[in-house]
């Protein structure tokens, strides 16, 4: 199958690691040395509506893309663990009004 990156803008990708949505291929990367397709990028998304910025993107590398299909791009990507906030004691408002 031949794809323009035009073809590629706006495909949906997910992760087969974890069956997670990253989102939508926004851009590539090319190395012009080797005339080779590197990578794809997802955007981060946005925080609160885009007011304070948006999460870093996320750069797939070629070597990590398992199917192009028609509408979604499969990769093997291995996400950054995602840590649970630590709670603050005493940082409950409702609790210290009902109790």
């Amino acid at each position: 199958m031949i794809c323009r990156i035009t073809d590629m803008h706006n495909k949906e990708v997910i992760n087969v690691c974890d069956g997670t949505r990253l989102g939508c291929v926004d851009d590539v990367e090319v190395d012009t040395c080797t005339a080779q397709l590197v990578a794809i990028v997802v955007h981060g998304r946005s925080k609160c509506l885009g007011l304070f910025g948006r999460e870093d993107d996320i750069v797939i590398g070629w070597r990590e893309i398992e199917v192009i299909g028609d509408e979604t791009v499969l990769v093997n990507h291995a996400m950054p663990c995602c840590r649970p906030r630590a709670r603050k004691n005493g940082t409950n408002i409702l609790g210290g009004l009902f109790g």
